[in-house]
């Protein structure tokens, strides 16, 4: 009888020890509650405001990685919107013009100070046209390189390309690989994640006008998410953090993806868009912010009016210690698309939230 009552009382100590084990390791979602529930509330207002399709934002704290908030939405019916699981949709991306001249200050080859002539907004490049949005009203003629990020022109941040690696494109990949653009290849809790793609010169389907398309956010398949990770390591001074769901130890993806003197002029460059150019629907009344919005085209048709087109804004706050970045992509049919009106008045509303929270 004293064998079995030991035995069963071995049984229990292991059963409970095992248990013990299971709730310390558990993993602890990264996600704030009242946050989400927030985020979910300003973007589906927007949503419906502007007649989109679908959206999602995400909130990450700067230095850990931690995702605060993931919200994706979609048409459900003419009226409403539901959850979904859209991150790891891959597109491409209006948001690459901060990122490309992060590569070309790297070379040291130019300067946001340096002047470049955009000309009536039409520049013609191997028989192709690239356009600058306000071409038809004459376009912006002779800006200085950040004058040309904050205006968005598609032709002030290929000339500054042009200029930075002139005959040579590979190199400008090579770059952006030591950068890490793209990263990461998976994340823990979301779905199908696949690895950023890019066409380069390495590549069959590498043309004459690849470069232009390339270097301002076309020829390639991203994730919002990964584009949110290599804003996030500009905030974080160029360190490249792994973005978790699950609470975990710091995973860092690239201790130093450039150079603190060109980190510093890119952040610069993003603070002047918000105070000077197009990202003024961003700016907070109670926080210093920085970021840049874009707008990309997903598809065109014959009839216009279903052109489907990402509208995008990417920044962080606040700007003298990043705490947390944020992403806000969202995709609608037809004009008008406006990445800094739409996608950047959202960002802002989170914002306004997050900082009332603190």
């Amino acid at each position: 009888m004293k064998k079995i009552l030991l035995k069963c009382t071995i049984l229990i100590v292991v059963l409970c020890s095992c248990q013990s084990r299971q709730q310390v390791t558990a993993p602890i979602s990264t996600i704030d509650s009242t946050l989400q529930t927030n985020v979910t509330a300003i973007l589906e207002s927007k949503l419906s405001e502007i007649n989109a399709q679908s959206g999602q934002v995400i909130v990450m704290e700067v230095q850990s990685g931690q995702i605060k908030a993931l919200v994706g939405l979609t048409r459900k019916d003419s009226t409403n919107y539901q959850s979904c699981e859209n991150f790891s949709v891959w597109q491409s991306t209006g948001l690459m013009h901060p990122i490309s001249l992060l590569v070309a200050l790297e070379t040291g080859k130019v300067k946001l100070s340096d002047k470049v002539d955009t000309g009536n907004g039409i520049y013609q490049v191997q028989g192709r046209e690239l356009k600058d949005h306000n071409w038809h009203r004459g376009g912006y003629g002779e800006l200085t390189v950040q004058e040309g990020l904050a205006v968005s022109s598609n032709i002030a941040i290929y000339k500054t390309m042009e200029k930075a690696f002139g005959n040579n494109p590979q190199s400008y990949f090579n770059l952006l690989a030591n950068m890490s653009y793209g990263k990461p290849d998976s994340i823990t809790g979301i779905a199908n994640l696949k690895p950023a793609h890019f066409v380069t010169p390495k590549d069959n389907n590498w043309t004459k006008t690849a470069f232009v398309w390339s270097s301002i956010g076309y020829n390639q398949h991203v994730s919002p998410i990964q584009i949110l990770t290599f804003y996030n390591a500009i905030a974080n001074n160029g360190k490249m953090i792994q973005p978790q769901l699950y609470k975990d130890s710091v995973v860092v993806i690239n201790p130093q993806i450039a150079s603190r003197a060109s980190i510093d002029s890119l952040k610069k460059a993003l603070v002047f868009n918000i105070t000077d150019g197009l990202g003024q629907h961003a700016k907070s009344d109670k926080v210093v912010v920085a970021g840049m919005q874009g707008t990309s085209s997903l598809s065109t048709n014959e009839d216009s009016t279903k052109d489907m087109y990402a509208v995008e804004f990417c920044g962080y706050s606040p700007t003298d210690n990043p705490k947390y970045s944020i992403i806000v992509s969202i995709n609608k049919a037809g004009l008008p698309a406006s990445g800094g009106l739409m996608a950047g008045s959202v960002f802002r509303q989170i914002v306004d939230i997050m900082n009332e929270r603190q």
